[in-house]
């Protein structure tokens, strides 16, 4: 039976618009399709010597990155966390970076120290596409020209030791100073631009004082340090230990130095347990304590709402890490840009005036690999609280 003319027409409109139709139907599917996830990746030791910060540290990353998805990730993409137990070992790290990047495209990661990051340094540069932060505070990393997929979460330890000498120049200007330092990498790292800023700055070196790391009998140090009469006692390179110990002996020998520290020995509860003779202990921190309430962080309340009980300046850390890391990848898709290492940094260092909910106390430029920016806190151990010592401090040009 043959089609009328009418009949032909009617089919053949029917054809051509199911064909018309069919690309259509096939994109809205296609975009109906999930968004592909960031992968942050992180070399984290949440057991071994370093275990108490990088716990403080996982959860810091964790809690961010919760907030950021539950208010729509990153363009609408989640940002999905990988992280692999290192025990603070270097060959275990570079092993838990390869195992992650081999089976996940990772664009954001954190590294939890400095042996890691010199080790990991080439392989980063050969894959390209990754953007890295960590716990490392060292100088050399620095240098954006020889680790130009890298920043830090603060000012390097040489920044850091000439804040503290900065706020000592102000406030007692010519005062002597001592320098306390273990005889790792670690403590020795400030050392040579401690020894320049002291002549800048007009204060008198008096004493360097170098000892093993953890070491247990200081009496002879704290005899020459006693001699030295230093009005101000940096303390860099260590954790703990010596610390109570130095301080303990020079109080019970009647020396009324000032004894301060770096941001590894800055925390609450690490400062707490030197005992009362550390009453005033001062330091650098580059990010405001858990349990400062002076009304200027917000963020501070949202994370006090997750976490009712106190979180380390390593939870701070691992928690602004995340936020800036993500901020580089926000602004890396914003201008069109494909997630790789090298506009990650380019993002990254375009942040200017950035608000970072007042975990660090004024808006943050972001110009080189370190944040040359800290505070001095006081420990108060009747309140059993750091407390601000000083207004925030930055070197930034």
């Amino acid at each position: 039976m043959s089609l009328s003319k009418r009949d032909f027409c009617a089919a053949s409109l029917v054809a051509a618009t199911t064909l018309a139709l069919a690309p259509s139907a096939m994109a809205q599917k296609k975009a109906a399709a999930p968004l592909e996830d960031i992968v942050f990746g992180g070399s984290i030791p949440l057991t071994g010597v370093f275990a108490f910060a990088g716990i403080g540290i996982d959860a810091g990353i964790k809690d961010y990155l919760t907030i950021l998805n539950e208010s729509g990730g990153v363009a609408g993409r989640k940002v999905k966390y990988v992280a692999e137990d290192t025990a603070y070992k270097v060959d275990q790290s570079m092993a838990a970076f390869k195992k992650i990047t081999s089976q996940n495209k990772v664009s954001l990661y954190y590294a939890d120290s400095t042996g890691f990051v010199k080790a990991v340094n080439p392989e980063l540069e050969r894959v390209g596409s990754v953007l890295m932060t960590g716990a490392s505070f060292a100088k050399e990393i620095s240098n954006a020209q020889k680790y130009p997929l890298q920043f830090m979460m603060g000012p390097d330890y040489s920044e850091m030791v000439s804040i503290l000498l900065q706020y000592i120049a102000k406030t007692k200007p010519g005062a002597k100073v001592a320098l306390v330092y273990s005889d790792t990498e670690f403590g020795k790292d400030p050392v040579e631009a401690a020894r320049a800023d002291t002549k800048k700055l007009g204060l008198n070196l008096v004493t360097e004082i170098v000892t093993p790391p953890g070491s247990v009998d200081v009496s002879a140090e704290v005899v020459k340090l006693r001699r030295a009469a230093p009005d101000y006692t940096i303390f860099h390179g260590y954790v703990s230990a010596p610390i109570p110990e130095f301080i303990n002996q020079a109080r019970g020998q009647g020396l009324q130095t000032q004894f301060m520290g770096t941001f590894w020995s800055m925390d609450k509860t690490t400062v707490m347990r030197m005992g009362p003779n550390a009453d005033g202990f001062l330091g650098v921190m580059p990010y405001r304590y858990y349990d400062d309430t002076d009304g200027k962080a917000p963020m501070l309340d949202k994370i006090r709402k997750m976490r009712p009980e106190y979180q380390s300046t390593a939870y701070i850390q691992g928690f602004l890490a995340a936020m800036l890391l993500t901020e580089a990848a926000k602004r890396t898709l914003a201008q069109g840009n494909e997630l790789n290492g090298k506009n990650l940094k380019t993002a990254l260092s375009s942040i200017r005036n950035f608000d970072t909910g007042g975990l660090i106390g004024v808006p943050l430029s972001i110009k080189g690999n370190s944040i040359p920016i800290g505070r001095i806190y006081k420990a108060d151990f009747k309140q059993q609280k750091m407390v601000p010592a000083s207004d925030w401090i930055s070197l930034q040009q």
